[in-house]
């Protein structure tokens, strides 16, 4: 299978569950440690912004925009497409569902914090700040394509470029929401803590699952 059996996980389930829900109840709030951290980290990378330069802040809006929450439901509805093409349904049934469960998640928790997005933000940026939806989501569209995608790749020389090109994505778009005002540093943190924790009980649930569903008539080519 793409995923097997960790007897790590339900460890770092509840270390990345626990981080987050305890930055969750700081935000929630308003601790002053919290926020002075945010207001000192956010100053590291919006205290030389680079409008100037072009190319740079041209890089971060290209890859925010590309992160959005609704893109990153295209991405993985197409990466779906193409493992049900090759016969993984199964996998693709997994990757919708992980996706979106994540965005349920993240939606959950803007409601339950009502975070503020910095002043600055620009108006396309509405709604609560914590935690940062596009870092959520472009977190688990990597989560999945290193997990059920990259996999298939064979040559491994491309699998590792294809592994570092997903990391530094990743790593880039949680920079950009706060180059862009859209966030602050803890709502990028936080988002992946709970894209982490999330895809632990994504994957035991894939393990639990998959090999049921190959009993599904319509599922019993499926790989897994």
């Amino acid at each position: 299978m793409f995923i097997e059996q960790d007897s790590h996980r339900m460890r770092r389930f509840l270390l990345s569950g626990g981080f987050f829900i305890a930055l969750l109840l700081l935000i929630k709030f308003n601790s002053s440690v919290v926020t002075m951290m945010d207001a000192v980290l956010q100053s590291l990378f919006t205290s030389q912004r680079l409008e100037s330069a072009g190319l740079f802040h041209a890089l971060m809006t290209l890859l925010s925009f590309l992160a959005s929450p609704k893109l990153d439901l295209i991405w993985v509805f197409i990466i779906a497409v193409v493992l049900w093409i090759k016969r993984y349904q199964i996998p693709a049934l997994w990757a919708l569902g992980t996706i979106v469960g994540g965005d349920v998640l993240g939606e959950l928790a803007k409601h339950i914090v009502k975070r503020a997005r910095p002043a600055q933000h620009l108006a396309a940026d509405d709604g609560y700040s914590f935690p940062s939806g596009h870092t959520l989501g472009i977190f688990l569209v990597a989560a999945i394509l290193l997990l059920v995608v990259v996999p298939l790749i064979r040559r491994r020389s491309v699998r590792t470029i294809c592994q570092l090109l997903i990391v530094f994505v990743v790593f880039f778009v949680a920079v950009s929401r706060v180059y862009l005002y859209a966030h602050w540093p803890f709502d990028t943190i936080s988002a992946m803590l709970l894209g982490y924790a999330w895809l632990q009980v994504a994957e035991w649930l894939y393990i639990a699952w998959a090999p049921a569903l190959k009993q599904v008539s319509f599922l019993s080519d499926s790989g897994i």
